[in-house]
C-alpha cells in the first residue's frame, strides 16, 4: 500500500512516545520506508532499539552521530521523505519548530524537509491551553503544518482535559489520507450512500436489513484519501466516520431520500450503494393491538426510489453509480437496472458467492456500463473502491 513511500516519524518526550511504536509497525507492515527521529528526552521514554529493530535503520538522536555511513543525514533524508509526523509533540518542540530553532537531529531534519509535515500535540492540559503554545501551533499552521486536535481524557498527569495524543489507527488515517494516493480526485464533490435504513413499526420496533455500511465507508475512505470533498450519508451503522468525510446521519428511507434529493445538485459524482428498504410500514399513533392477538396486519407503503430519482434529475457532466445485489441472473437484471435508472454505471454483485454481499470485509462485483462489463476477482472492498473510482476518472 505504501511502497516506494518514505516517512520520517518524529518523536519527543512524551510518555505517548510508546505508542509510535505500534504506528511504526504498522507503517513497516504496509511496506512503507521508515526512519524514526528522536530527541534526547524521548529515549527517557522509549529506546532507540526498539525503532531500530522495527525499522531496519538507525534511530537518530545525536546530530553529529558518527556510528553510521558519512552522510548530511538531515539533508539526505530531508530530500527523500514523502512526509514527516512529529508525534508526540512536546510544548517544547512546537516552540522550536514554530521559530525555526534547528539545535538537534530532529529539528534539523524537519527544518530541512520541503514535503508535507504534521504535527500531533500531546501535553498537559494547561500547557496545551497555553497561549503561548497555542500561538506557536497557529504559526504552524500559517506555515503549512497539519496539527492533529489531541483527544480530552485522564492524561499521564492524573488530571482530565484535552492534551492526549490520539490513537495509533488515527495517526495512521492522516498519514493514509496523505499519501496513500496520488491526488487525482482534488476539486471533485462526491456523494455516497451507505448502510441500512429503519423504517418503523410503532415507537419501538423497526424493520431493517443485513447491510452493514463497509463497502459505502470503504468508498468514502478512498474518495477522501484521493482528494476529494466527499459527503455520506449513511443510516445507523458501527463504522468509524473517515477522515475528511462529512457524515450526514438518516435513520429512515425518507430522511436518505430528503438528504440526498439537498446534496445531488452541486456533485461531480453520486454513488448509491445504501440498501434502501423497498417498502415502509404506515403506523398511526392511535394503532392498537390486542394482547392475544398472534399476528400483527401492517399497512405498507412504497419508498421513494432514489436512484431513480438521481437518474431523472442528472445534471450534465454528473456521473451516477448505483448498486444491484442480486440472488439470480446478475447481470441481466443488473444491465435492466442500468438503463431504467438512467445510470452510468452498475455494480453487480451476488448473495450467493463466497466473499459477497453483506457484513464482510471482501466483495466480489462486475462494474457494469452501457459500453462494457468488468468482472473483478475477491477484493478487499476498500480495493474494490479503488477500482470502481479509476473507472469513473478514466469516463
Amino acid at each position: 500500500m505504501l511502497q516506494g513511500k518514505t516517512i520520517v516519524l518524529g518523536v519527543t518526550g512524551s510518555i505517548a512516545a510508546y505508542k509510535i511504536a505500534n504506528l511504526t509497525s504498522m507503517l513497516t507492515k504496509l511496506h512503507a520506508d521508515v526512519h524514526v527521529l528522536m530527541t534526547q528526552n524521548a529515549t527517557n521514554f522509549i529506546h532507540p532499539i526498539t525503532f531500530e529493530t522495527l525499522t531496519g535503520h538507525k534511530c537518530l538522536v545525536d546530530t553529529f552521530d558518527r556510528n553510521f555511513n558519512y552522510n548530511i543525514e538531515h539533508v539526505a533524508l530531508g530530500e527523500r521523505a514523502d512526509l514527516v509526523l512529529v508525534a508526540p509533540a512536546s510544548a517544547n518542540f512546537i516552540g522550536k519548530m514554530a521559530n525555526g530553532i534547528a539545535d538537534d537531529m530532529l529539528t534539523t531534519t524537519v527544518l530541512a524537509c520541503k514535503c508535507k509535515k504534521i504535527v500531533a500535540p500531546a501535553m498537559n492540559t494547561n500547557m496545551y491551553e497555553n497561549p503561548i503554545v497555542r500561538a506557536n501551533l497557529d504559526k504552524l499552521e500559517t506555515f503549512g503544518v497539519e496539527v492533529i486536535e489531541p483527544d480530552s481524557g485522564l492524561l499521564a498527569c492524573k488530571s482530565v482535559g484535552k492534551g492526549k495524543m490520539p490513537s495509533e489507527e488515527t495517526l495512521l488515517a492522516y498519514i493514509l489520507k496523505e499519501i496513500q494516493f496520488e491526488h487525482d480526485m482534488t476539486g471533485k464533490k462526491v456523494l455516497i450512500t451507505a448502510g441500512p435504513t429503519r423504517e418503523s413499526i410503532d415507537p419501538v420496533r423497526f424493520i431493517t436489513n443485513h447491510s452493514s455500511g463497509k463497502m459505502g465507508y470503504a468508498l468514502a475512505t478512498v474518495a477522501a484519501r484521493r482528494g476529494a470533498d466527499v459527503t455520506l450519508v449513511s443510516g445507523v451503522t458501527n463504522l468509524p466516520v473517515p477522515l475528511g468525510v462529512r457524515l450526514v446521519p438518516v435513520q429512515s428511507a425518507a430522511d436518505m431520500f430528503e438528504a440526498v434529493k439537498e446534496a445531488a445538485p452541486t456533485q461531480d459524482i453520486i454513488i448509491k450503494s445504501a440498501a434502501v428498504a423497498d417498502y415502509t410500514p404506515k403506523y398511526t399513533s392511535d394503532q392498537k393491538v390486542k394482547k392475544q392477538d398472534s399476528q400483527m396486519s401492517i399497512e405498507l407503503t412504497r419508498t421513494r426510489d432514489i436512484l431513480k430519482w438521481l437518474g431523472e434529475n442528472k445534471r450534465e457532466n454528473q456521473f451516477l453509480c448505483g448498486f444491484s445485489m442480486e440472488t439470480e441472473n446478475v447481470l441481466e437484471n443488473s444491465k435492466e437496472k442500468l438503463k431504467k435508472k438512467n445510470a452510468d454505471m452498475i455494480v453487480a454483485n451476488s448473495l450467493r458467492v463466497n466473499g459477497a454481499g453483506f457484513g464482510t470485509d471482501t466483495n466480489v462485483v462486475t462494474l457494469i456500463t452501457k459500453d462494457w462489463e468488468k468482472e473483478l476477482p475477491i477484493m478487499k472492498k476498500e480495493e474494490v473502491a479503488v477500482q470502481i473510482f479509476d473507472e469513473i476518472l478514466k469516463g
